[in-house]
């Protein structure tokens, strides 16, 4: 039997590709004579860059962004200030400015004819101020001083100057999220996504007031995906005309992930947490259309889940002894998840 094993990075614990590795220990521990098939996943988030950097032939890896044969830019959030990367999460200070800065590199090499920015993971709600401010934008408070960096800044907004950002490459720029939320609203940006940066009650409703502010201020309206990394592609989209594109399936085409799963006779994928959201716009959803397309067999390993996934799954949190250990030791225990799969299908 071949057996494609697609899973997405388990958020802050382990990679995707070592994901992958440790349910193909697992599953050839118990059926040794099968074939299997590594194809690591990523939608937009942690592990993008490198997910299709593995699969581009002829790819060019930069300091912090990689260029594709056909000159599109690749850059990650994530990689960059993305919230793995902070000690201390910053709910109100936390901004886009590193992003920016890495756009203001990307813009100036000749070589770059589209820019692809995969926007989650993201450690702030800054609206994108941060990046236009990296790109030479003006964000100016009534007394004509500099707004401080953070989503904490946008209420103080007075004056956006934008004349100094410079343009994008004729292929333009395509945001890669793996969500589709407004910018405002109870399902945007600040509402949804700011607690898990940090973000208390109190915070949240003064995070959600200031982009309201700012998107007034602005005079732009609101659109599916605007609420992606803190609201950067509604930032990003008042100076650029962007896409919004859906990391999951960009990546999914770059790695020839379809393809493969016509090949396959069983696929397994996974994440940190199968919930709601799963399977619109993530990894989860997405290799779950491709298999359903070509009617092939879909198992499931997650860190853990809102139902019980009874034969077609396992979850780390049900076999491991604890929570903490299976979030510690995650590779141990996807290793014992792929066994687990194995010898149920063998059943």
């Amino acid at each position: 039997m071949r057996v494609l094993i697609a899973p997405d990075s388990f958020k802050g614990t382990i990679s995707n590709s070592d994901c992958a590795s440790a349910i193909a220990r697992g599953w050839l521990s118990a059926r040794p004579s099968d074939e299997v098939v590594l194809l690591p996943m990523a939608d937009g988030g942690e592990g993008t860059l490198e997910t299709i950097a593995l699969s581009s032939t002829g790819a060019v890896r930069e300091r912090s962004w990689l260029l594709l044969p056909d000159g599109s830019a690749v850059i990650e959030l994530a990689l960059i200030c993305g919230i793995t990367r902070q000690t201390l999460l910053d709910p109100m200070g936390a901004s886009t400015y590193e992003l920016g800065l890495v756009l203001d590199e990307v813009l100036r090499d000749p070589r770059v004819t589209k820019v692809l920015i995969a926007v989650g993971g993201s450690a702030s709600t800054d609206g994108g101020v941060g990046a236009l401010i990296a790109l030479g934008a003006r964000f100016e408070k009534s007394d004509g001083e500099a707004i401080p960096l953070g989503g904490g800044g946008l209420a103080d907004i007075a004056k956006i100057d934008l004349s100094q950002v410079p343009t994008p490459p004729v292929g333009g720029v395509t945001c890669l999220t793996d969500v589709k939320n407004e910018l405002l609203g109870e399902l945007g940006s600040a509402r949804v996504f700011a607690p898990q940066k940090g973000a208390n009650e109190a915070q949240v409703v003064e995070l959600e007031a200031g982009l309201t502010h700012f998107k007034k201020l602005s005079g732009r309206d609101d659109f599916a995906g605007a609420g992606a990394a803190g609201g950067t592609p509604f930032g990003l989209s008042l100076a650029w005309d962007i896409e919004i594109a859906s990391g999951a399936e960009m990546v999914a085409a770059a790695i020839g992930l379809e393809a493969a799963i016509e090949r396959s006779d069983l696929v397994i994928t996974g994440e940190g947490r199968l919930d709601s959201q799963s399977f619109y716009g993530k990894v989860l959803g997405t290799v779950t259309n491709l298999a359903s397309r070509h009617q092939k067999r879909i198992l499931y390993c997650v860190g853990g889940s809102e139902k019980s996934l009874a034969e077609i799954g396992v979850a780390l949190e049900d076999i491991a002894p604890t929570l903490d250990d299976a979030m510690n030791y995650p590779e141990r225990w996807l290793v014992e998840a792929g066994a687990e799969l194995a010898r149920r299908d063998a059943v």
